[in-house]
């Protein structure tokens, strides 16, 4: 199979018509062998009996209905297990993500050989207040955080090798860095593409302020976890050794000072206060490590790695 189509969606019974008719019009003008794919993320409206109709008339549209809300990455992450498609698309249910884009974002990936390629929407019809300069901001601090040079890290519309989605795992809040996510698992060659960006044909942003909050902590705990995941020592116990040598280093000092000078005054110095918390810090840290450590190595991951290629095995 040439394409599969993700399409997480929430209350969007309204577009999904229009969106299927679309989506039909440029697989059948590539001649692209397709399915669609739509997760219907706990709606309250008619959505999935919209989808159920859908499927009725196109035996390519496949449809995944979650008992209540989860929440964009988890639709992702289910629909990433069931996608069958060489090339996997993903796009928002909105409208706002054009299907005419399919095409070249597949030759990206196809002949170009990118392991994943991210949209930009390099001209935006969302609020300028509240949307777009948080957007700037959010892509600036991301970029920097992980190395990839890409101007937009939330678009939905981005295009996939098969193995490179079934070689991540998205949870959390995490769909705003797959592409981070990618380059942890050792996908390094992550392309970009300016796509259309179009206003809001029906219903309301479902994504107010507090992603942007939650965005930067999920960013934090990628890093951390990408970093460190299989070896947390590594970071609990260099901070560890730095506090505790901190401690000590101070500790010794006022040990000699107060051998000098019988009237050193030991503990009404912040010396001694500081050195207190830096030895306690540091032990904590290392005692941090040591759990991490054992919970690492008890892991049924703790093992696991993706392997590019293999011969004679």
């Amino acid at each position: 199979m040439d394409l599969s189509i993700v399409i997480p969606l929430i209350d969007e019974a309204e577009s999904l018509p229009e969106l299927t008719a679309w989506i039909e019009k440029v697989m059948n003008e590539n001649k692209f062998s397709y399915e669609v794919i739509f997760v219907d993320d706990g709606s309250s409206d008619n959505s999935w009996e919209v989808i159920e109709e859908l499927r009725s008339k196109n035996s390519n549209i496949k449809g995944l209905k979650f008992q209540r809300n989860y929440g964009k990455s988890a639709g992702l992450n289910e629909a990433f297990k069931a996608a069958s498609g060489d090339v996997v698309i993903t796009m928002d249910a909105d409208l706002q993500d054009s299907p005419d884009e399919i095409p070249e974002l597949r030759r990206m990936i196809v002949e170009d050989g990118y392991d994943m390629v991210s949209g930009w929407k390099k001209k935006r019809y969302d609020n300028t207040l509240t949307k777009n300069i948080p957007s700037k901001f959010f892509n600036a601090v991301t970029r920097k955080v992980s190395g990839i040079k890409l101007h937009d890290f939330n678009c939905g519309l981005k295009a996939y090798k098969n193995r490179t989605v079934k070689g991540i795992e998205v949870y959390g809040e995490m769909h705003r860095y797959i592409p981070v996510l990618a380059k942890w698992a050792g996908f390094k060659k992550i392309g970009e593409k300016v796509v259309e960006h179009r206003a809001r044909k029906y219903g309301v942003s479902k994504f107010g302020w507090r992603r942007f909050v939650n965005g930067f902590l999920d960013l934090l705990s990628i890093t951390f976890v990408g970093k460190f995941s299989k070896r947390p020592m590594h970071f609990f116990g260099m901070w560890g050794s730095l506090f505790f040598l901190v401690g000590m280093g101070i500790s010794i000092y006022l040990i000699i000072s107060k051998i000098i000078d019988a009237n050193f005054a030991l503990t009404n110095r912040p010396g001694f206060y500081l050195a207190l918390t830096s030895v306690v810090l540091g032990m904590q840290l290392f005692l941090a490590g040591f759990i991490g450590e054992l919970i690492s190595r008890n892991s049924p991951n703790r093992n696991s790695y993706l392997v590019e290629k293999k011969t004679g095995l």
